[in-house]
């Protein structure tokens, strides 16, 4: 898998969690792959969370391209569904990412 922000980010610091392997669905996922995803899905969360300081991340799973993909979104003061409705912009800090990789708790 690999993790990158968003190119056309609807909050700033939106991430895409993007299996590499050419799958169309998370049911077709192993169980172990999907485990593995989901466990890689949550410590980005985690280090977003202290990173953008943020109480929360939205994680919104959308196959319209035909590969598994998570986007984290995270929370400021727009909540819930009105966040999915914004326009989505370009990216304005590219800091973020090495700023969210710094905050990665690695489980072992």
């Amino acid at each position: 898998m690999y993790v990158c922000l968003a190119n056309e980010p609807i909050a700033e610091g939106h991430v895409v969690v993007v299996w590499k392997n050419k799958v169309a669905d998370l049911h077709l996922l192993t169980r172990k792959d999907f485990e593995y995803l989901m466990d890689k899905v949550d410590e980005i969360r985690n280090a977003m969370l202290i990173a953008l300081k943020v109480e929360k991340v939205y994680l919104m799973y959308l196959d319209e391209v035909k590969q598994v993909h998570w986007h984290l979104i995270p929370r400021y003061k727009i909540k819930g569904f009105k966040n999915l409705t914004r326009k989505p912009g370009k990216i304005k800090n590219f800091l973020l990412a090495d700023k969210i990789k710094d905050s990665l708790v690695i489980k072992k």
